[in-house]
């Protein structure tokens, strides 16, 4: 071979060598650019990250991870009532018409506060004759203590005495009448309302507390077989659940129940058990149980239906709770999400026990004291489920 075609083959084959062999920079850039991907996947494949506006949309709620005791126990519905120890319905005593409202629902009033103002003309008829009554009883005793006197001093005669005497005890006997009269009523305590003359009254609360209902208008006609007012105390209210009889005999009074509400998701209330029904009903073969709950903030309200977790027997150990709706099923097992701020969200392995009422025994992967989502865990579910799916699209 000729010198000039050995010296071109040379200086080809160096042309080649740099274009197959990469530079060190260039070797260091191209590992830089193959270790970035890996190493924020790994930092956040348990982080679920959700914009502002989608996580407006979610409605989002969180509840605290719990310790209960683990022992056996049943789930009844049942709905929220008043605290019928603190509660009345107030009607007239007798037909009224309603001249003035002084009390409006939701108010709170004390015992003894003024709900309504009424006018009945057979209530002033009847005090009326009570009046006339009392005036012919004082004149006729008057009457016989003047008798009595001129008696004594035989200026009179003692059948005259004796016809004064009678007459007295006769206007005492029409004065009884006539109370007991306004007593039938119901009426006789109630007093005139001022201006309105003796036909008017007011009708006052028997308890202290919050007026629930009010069924007056002014210049309706109220009945006695009509309440115009359901007052009562909602501080402190009962809930009525009915167990079947096999679970109710073992239900002891003053257990401690837990109560959740379908319309507040996420939140579960202390209960004590405060009366067990004695007799079954033969119909649904169950026995009313009566729960006492505490209601400091007024959320819960009256006909409110909710679900009991009664615990019956033995107490057991404490186990570690959560509501059932914060546990989500995913490929690999159950998860629940932990909230991280700004939109993030932590995805939690969690080992799943028994069902017990509205909440889940947790075995492993929460502690006591933690937040976990409760409505809106789904929806993190589906956006989970939806990255995963476009990963393996990626991938493909």
């Amino acid at each position: 071979m000729k010198p000039v075609h050995v010296l071109l083959a040379f200086l080809l084959g160096l042309c080649a060598c740099k274009r197959e062999t990469p530079s060190h920079e260039e070797g260091q850039a191209h590992e830089q650019q193959a270790e970035t991907p890996a190493h924020h996947e790994g930092e956040d494949e348990n982080l679920v990250h959700i914009d502002a506006e989608m996580l407006r949309d979610l409605r989002v709620t969180t509840a605290p991870v719990q310790q209960r005791p683990g022992g056996e126990g049943v789930t009844a519905l049942g709905e929220l009532g008043v605290n019928e120890n603190a509660y009345a319905e107030v009607a007239p005593p007798i037909p009224a018409r309603v001249l003035s409202l002084l009390a409006s629902p939701g108010q709170q009033v004390k015992k003894g506060q003024p709900l309504v103002e009424l006018q009945s003309p057979e209530l002033g008829k009847a005090r009326a004759a009570l009046q006339s009554a009392q005036a012919r009883a004082t004149a006729a005793q008057q009457a016989a203590e003047r008798k009595r006197t001129l008696g004594a001093e035989r200026i009179v005669a003692q059948k005259d005495v004796q016809a004064a005497e009678a007459e007295a005890a006769t206007a005492e006997a029409d004065l009884t009448a006539a109370r007991s009269e306004l007593l039938a009523l119901g009426a006789e305590a109630q007093e005139a309302a001022g201006g309105r003359g003796s036909a008017a009254f007011i009708l006052r609360s028997p308890v202290e507390g919050t007026v629930i209902e009010r069924h007056a208008l002014v210049g309706q006609m109220a009945e006695p077989s009509r309440a115009l007012f359901h007052v009562g105390d909602l501080s402190r209210l009962w809930l009525t659940v009915h167990s079947f009889e096999r679970d109710a005999v073992r239900i002891q009074r003053g257990s401690q129940a837990r109560v959740t509400f379908a319309a507040l998701p996420g939140k579960d209330f202390a209960a004590k058990v405060g009366f067990i029904g004695q007799r079954v009903d033969p119909a649904s073969r169950t026995i009313p149980v009566r729960l006492e709950l505490d209601n400091p903030d007024g959320v819960l309200r009256p006909g409110m239906s909710a679900s009991a977790f009664i615990p019956v027997g033995e107490p057991g150990a404490l186990v570690t709770t959560v509501p059932a709706a914060a546990l989500q099923r995913l490929e690999d097992g159950w998860f629940a999400f932990l909230p991280k701020g700004e939109g993030a969200f932590e995805r939690r392995e969690v080992g799943r026990g028994r069902t017990l009422g509205g909440d889940v025994e947790v075995l492993s992967g929460l502690k006591a004291g933690e937040r976990v989502v409760v409505d809106g865990a789904f929806l993190l579910k589906a956006e989970v489920e939806k990255s995963r799916g476009e990963g393996e699209e990626h991938e493909h």
